[in-house]
């Protein structure tokens, strides 16, 4: 910042000073980060937060008002050692130079974020978090194996989750440490230990799992190691560390992350859960089903014995129906019988009556068919002699028979028939029709029909 050459005056008073040393440092610093120890911290009823930050040499005021701190990820205590990204100021009203807090982080916690990010971008180029070489998560695992920590509450946890859920499956826990230095080796360790099993060993999933901590006590799952040993793995892993709102290298390489080791083992065993259930369902449905069909059994069982009748009254019924329906059959032939001979005796008495002379009906017919055969001859000969008179009427219009007896029809080039000279000039090609064949000629010379007749 450029100084200012305005001159001051000769006496200003403190309200001025004040104000003055407030803008000078609000111009002159731009929002930093500052490390120190939490102390003399308070929290008012409004919401806004008072502390001091100090050092082994020094200490500021410092006030993080109430619309930022509800926006922290991590909550201040006295004795915290912070990183402060904040402006410099100075409150006017007691003169007092102070910080103005904007957010707050874990000391420490930016370098480590910093190597996270550069870790996650480094194997995400690489092709280790990709989608498509995620494996699917068996939905009934024949085996389980467990890494974590043998006095990790979150191990109680999965046992306690799978007993109730999948009781029936095998679980096999690999111990490892899960925080502290060396236990990013130790984990990828136990990852290994499952690739060296024979295949038909190997457990078909795989749980990696611890409980929440901070950001330093997670670091083992963002090394770089476990990351290439979850990939490495031969079946598929889920990956449940911390709580939900806790993100690690491991969660990104893994095949399924969990939010939390209870989430991951009912992940586990969701498809053992959902099959009990499902089962529960039809046991009830079955249970309704074959009651309905029981009911209805009873129901049709005491409708057909209603219906039985003992033998010995069923035929003694049949006989009684025998003899009646014999007797409606021998009436019934009988009358029909009877109509029938007297039909008979109806029509034999019609057709004597009725009776044709054939003799004379056979003469007659000879002689319709000797007059029809007669006419249909002169018709014959009649339309013979018409068709002939119409042939040789077409003979004598063909132009064609007028060829015969030397005549010819001339055309011009486009097959137009020629009855005028004045149609053609010299040189034009013509075509000479004769009774047989045609002629193509060239027009060397033109009388006029006038000439002609003078």
């Amino acid at each position: 910042m450029e100084p200012d050459d305005t001159p001051l005056p000769s006496t200003i008073s403190v309200t001025e000073l004040n104000r003055l040393a407030r803008e000078t440092l609000e111009t002159r610093f731009p929002p930093l980060w500052v490390r120190g120890e939490i102390s003399n911290f308070t929290r008012a009823p409004s919401g806004h937060m008072y502390f001091t930050l100090k050092d082994a040499g020094a200490q500021v005021r410092c006030t993080l008002w109430r619309t930022r701190a509800q926006r922290l990820t991590v909550t201040p205590r006295a004795g915290m050692q912070v990183e402060a990204r904040a402006t410099v100021s100075l409150y006017e009203p007691r003169g007092d130079y102070q910080l103005n807090v904007e957010s707050l982080r874990e000391a420490g916690r930016g370098n480590l974020h910093e190597a996270f990010l550069r870790l996650k971008t480094k194997l995400d180029n690489e092709g280790l978090f990709s989608p498509e070489i995620k494996r699917a998560i068996p939905r009934y695992p024949a085996s389980l194996a467990v890494i974590t920590s043998p006095q990790a509450a979150a191990l109680r946890d999965i046992m306690a989750a799978l007993a109730r859920r999948a009781p029936n499956l095998p679980v096999e826990l690999l111990p490892t440490p899960v925080q502290g230095e060396g236990a990013g080796t130790h984990i990828a360790a136990a990852l290994g230990q499952i690739l060296a099993m024979p295949e038909a060993a190997r457990p078909e999933l795989v749980l990696l799992v611890r409980g929440g901590g901070s950001l330093e006590d997670l670091w083992s799952f963002n090394e770089e190691v476990v990351a290439r040993a979850i990939r490495a793995c031969p079946v598929p892993v889920i990956v449940g560390v911390g709580h939900e709102t806790d993100f690690t290298i491991a969660d990104f390489a893994a095949d399924c992350r969990a939010a939390t080791p209870t989430a991951a083992a009912e992940l586990a065993s969701a498809g053992y859960a959902e099959a009990a259930g499902r089962l529960a369902h039809l046991e009830i449905v079955l249970r309704r089903a074959m009651r309905r069909q029981l009911d209805t059994a009873h129901q049709r069982l005491d409708r057909q014995s209603l219906r039985l009748i003992h033998p010995r009254d069923r035929v003694a019924r049949s006989r009684k129906e025998l003899a009646a329906q014999a007797l409606r059959l021998r009436q019934a032939l009988t009358q029909r019988m009877r109509q029938h001979t007297t039909t008979l005796a109806f029509v034999e008495r019609r057709l004597r009556n009725q009776k044709p002379e054939l003799s004379g009906l056979q003469k007659q017919l000879e002689r319709t068919g000797d007059a029809i055969v007669t006419r249909m001859s002169r018709h014959l000969s009649s339309r013979r002699e018409r068709l002939s008179a119409l042939a040789a009427s077409l003979d004598h219009l063909n132009p064609e028979a007028v060829l015969s007896r030397g005549y010819s029809i001339a055309r011009d080039h486009h097959g137009r028939i020629l009855r005028d000279a004045a149609q053609v000039t010299a040189g034009e090609n013509i075509r000479v029709q004769l009774h047989q064949g045609e002629i193509d000629a060239t027009v060397s010379d033109i009388r006029a029909a006038t000439q002609k007749r003078e």
